[in-house]
């Protein structure tokens, strides 16, 4: 809601009208086409018949709509992850991704070219870096780049950006793919933990090696033992398969012998009803087609705070 507003105020200044009228506009489109178009796209209808063009402006990323699509924005990569190789549906390739923030927000870059992904891995563009990125789509609550986009390295210097990451409270029933969610749950199923071995220095899946283990990166390596566990969350609009990490795994409050076969079945009753926040994203698992939540921290409940916002609702 808050880049639709954002956006209007945007189409206003430049058309010369006033906010109301924009609305107004957006509301007639809307009715005219039976309620089958969202305000954000209608927005984005209206300012093409104003003869507003955005495809040169650089937008703020409390700007972006969904469905956007040539977008070109100027940012600060606070986080850069590792590059990681797909194979599905006999493809495979590498995917690069970071996050981008400027004064108004942060959000998710995904990289699919295989020129973009270079640029990382040869750390032309590094974590720190203020970059240009111009012809990319805003798909879901991300920013993708292809082979059309551009991306390089920017001169200029942002300071004050925000390095905090948004997370916009939703039901499970309201979730689709992308980051940024925050949802009010209860555990209902619990599974048991994986382990598996990475890299000490990118955090990678280390790969087996004449007796040792190995990094595609970092060549020989002593990994680092990481646990996964798979859980299903319910909030009553409806249920999702969840996934955490060590980190995560240890926010619940439990440790690695917890997740051992001998203690699991206490550690899976003691976690059955939990009630919680949990904040992550949404990918989906291609072997099964389904949507997962990829939880990336979590928040106790503050019953004293939840208390305080239902008094102000009513």
């Amino acid at each position: 809601m808050q880049a639709y507003n954002n956006i209007i105020e945007k189409i206003a200044r430049v058309a010369g009208k006033t906010e109301e009228d924009i609305n107004r506009l957006v509301e007639a489109k809307r009715a005219k086409l039976s309620g089958l178009i969202s305000r954000e796209g209608a927005a984005q209808i209206i300012a093409a018949e104003l003869g507003i063009n955005f495809d040169k402006e650089k937008a703020k990323v409390n700007e972006l709509l969904p469905g956007m699509k040539k977008v070109n924005i100027l940012g600060k990569i606070i986080k850069l992850f590792p590059v990681k190789e797909y194979h599905t549906n006999n493809r495979e390739g590498k995917i690069g991704s970071m996050i981008l923030a400027d004064e108004t927000g942060n959000i998710r870059v995904v990289l699919w070219d295989t020129n973009h992904i270079d640029l990382i891995e040869k750390e032309v563009i590094k974590e720190g870096d203020v970059i240009d990125i111009s012809n990319a789509n805003f798909r879901g609550t991300e920013i993708h780049l292809t082979g059309f986009s551009d991306i390089k390295k920017s001169s200029e210097v942002l300071e004050n950006v925000k390095t905090s990451l948004e997370y916009s409270e939703k039901k499970i029933s309201e979730l689709g793919l992308g980051g940024g969610f925050k949802i009010r749950a209860i555990i209902v199923q619990v599974f048991e933990p994986k382990f598996f071995q990475v890299c000490p220095e990118c955090n990678t899946k280390a790969l087996e090696d004449a007796g040792g283990y190995k990094c595609e990166k970092h060549g020989k390596i002593l990994p680092k033992k990481r646990s996964l566990m798979s859980i299903v969350l319910d909030d009553g609009s409806s249920t999702m398969r969840s996934v955490l990490f060590s980190e995560q795994i240890e926010s619940l409050g439990l440790k690695e012998e917890d997740l051992m076969p001998e203690k699991f079945p206490d550690t899976k009753n003691n976690l059955l009803g939990k009630e919680s926040f949990f904040l992550g994203s949404v990918r989906q698992n291609k072997l099964f087609n389904t949507n997962e939540f990829f939880v990336s921290n979590l928040e106790d409940l503050d019953v004293e705070k939840l208390i305080g916002s239902l008094e102000t609702k009513v």
